[in-house]
């Protein structure tokens, strides 16, 4: 195993890591910026109004993005043990 690839799979590993997040996470943001703004525009300051929005979205981006989530960590997966042959000795 050289350092080399021990490198380029760390990178391929946060790559796919914030590929896999990143769907969830503009979603919630996208969500808890509208929020924040109807709070500010109807000045009401309730802190737990933003945890519904926010909860429902992520549950129907979750509905949505899983099985593309599951076929990128399956394809990385995949591709990291094929290469361990390749690489140990």
């Amino acid at each position: 195993m050289t350092p080399e690839w021990v490198v380029e799979m760390s990178r391929r590993m946060i790559e796919t890591t914030l590929l896999i997040a990143a769907p969830i996470l503009i979603c919630t943001m996208v969500t808890g910026i509208a929020v924040s703004l109807f709070q500010a525009v109807t000045q009401i300051n309730e802190s737990t109004l933003t945890f519904l929005p926010k909860a429902l979205v992520v549950a129907a981006a979750l509905v949505f993005f899983l099985p593309w989530m599951i076929s990128i960590f399956v394809g990385f997966t995949t591709q990291l043990f094929t290469s361990f042959p390749l690489h140990l000795g």
